[in-house]
């Protein structure tokens, strides 16, 4: 296929699926758009599809005919952000960029891999490639590539997930994660008599910024790093809707982010001595650190098709990466140009999302022939 006709239909793809506002609240919009990229692969020689469902998230699975775990995994999610306004879920190409909610986290990488799959099998078909695209990493992954790596047994040679760094940059260490429900409780009262009551809120005001003094803001490091434990305060809800009604329940999320030496173990002692007494802690969403390791090759890859260094960089944010490096997969998480990511602006440079599509393409070629090399060494 010509490379500006594959770009086309790249291209309108991504614009296709930011159309459909694929959201935590939206399961059937969610299934639509992997019923969508299931109809792209359909009639693709050599490959076989399996769906997974668990605890409400679909996880579509694309494997080779004959081989349960491929050389290659490409990887992504479909889920997006909630916006409240449905309206701002359409796209528009601008300034050499596809703009719109979920271009760069992860809509457009999505149609790259796809594209990539569909180019490599009909050159190949049966060719030890496959393609796993889950629909709750906003959510945490847990149900999506969390349940296809555990439970499933999902297993490759190497992870391509395209959720992290940028098109010069490869991700070799993420922070842990702890996503923490504080909650407090008291005795409710009007509100013009405190006396009576045991104010809910304030405990729960008060124990945050307890918890929040114990992760001061460092300073980032000469790489630009923010190597050292955040903690950001996300929600804050009552159950009463009236303005003179103090609340007998309350509670707050919090998003707390650690690199090594911290351990999730320490996080939480911490957070919970900081809280005090009378106020709880439940963990919502929790991982460790995770280091990875990506295949030097892809880096070679990298540099030959921009031209350009490339570089191993940590991350403060957090992926479904973490799943396949628990299982000692090497994982690769790099990805084009983006910004805005979350926003109703979020974008993807089209210019990158071509170039990715060489690297990765060269990069996969590389392994596989490599792959059958050795095993023909060793007959």
């Amino acid at each position: 296929m010509p490379d500006d006709i594959r770009l086309q239909r790249i291209i309108d793809l991504t614009r296709d699926l930011i159309l459909i506002p694929s959201t935590e609240h939206a399961p059937a919009e969610r299934k639509r758009v992997m019923q969508m990229l299931q109809n792209r692969l359909d009639g693709i020689p050599g490959i076989r599809f399996q769906w997974h469902e668990h605890r409400g998230s679909e996880s579509l699975v694309v494997l080779p005919e004959g081989i349960d775990a491929p050389e290659i995994l490409l990887s992504g999610h479909i889920d997006v952000v909630h916006h409240g306004d449905e309206s701002v879920y359409r796209s528009e190409v601008a300034g050499g960029r596809i703009v719109g909610p979920g271009a760069g986290d992860m809509k457009g990488q999505v149609a790259i891999l796809v594209a990539l799959l569909a180019a490599l099998h009909r050159r190949a078909p049966g060719v030890s490639v496959g393609l796993a695209i889950t629909s709750d990493e906003e959510v945490g992954g847990e149900d999506g590539m969390g349940y296809l790596f555990g439970e499933a047994g999902l297993r490759c040679g190497v992870l391509i997930l395209p959720d992290g760094g940028s098109l010069n940059d490869v991700t070799v260490e993420e922070k842990g994660i702890a996503h923490l429900r504080v909650i407090a409780r008291g005795r409710s009262s009007h509100g013009a008599r405190p006396w009576l009551a045991s104010n809910a809120l304030h405990q729960l005001m008060d124990a945050v910024a307890r918890i929040r003094s114990h992760f001061p803001m460092g300073e980032a490091d000469a790489a630009g790093n923010h190597w050292f434990p955040t903690c950001s305060a996300t929600r804050a809800t009552v159950p009463n809707d009236q303005n003179n009604m103090i609340p007998d329940y309350a509670e707050a999320v919090l998003d707390v982010r650690f690199p090594p030496p911290h351990t999730l173990a320490d996080i939480l002692a911490a957070v919970r001595g900081a809280a005090g007494d009378g106020v709880a802690i439940e963990p919502i969403v929790t991982s460790e650190a995770t280091r990875l390791a990506p295949d030097p090759d892809y880096l070679r890859a990298v540099e030959e098709i921009t031209g350009q260094p490339c570089r191993t960089v940590k991350a403060s944010g957090g992926s479904d990466a973490r799943f396949a490096a628990d299982c000692g997969i090497p994982v690769i998480l790099s990805r084009p140009l983006v910004g805005e990511i979350h926003g109703t602006r979020e974008w993807i440079d089209i210019a990158s999302m071509e170039a990715f599509y060489r690297i990765n393409l060269r990069y996969i070629e590389r392994r596989l022939e490599t792959r059958k090399s050795a095993s023909l060494a060793q007959l």
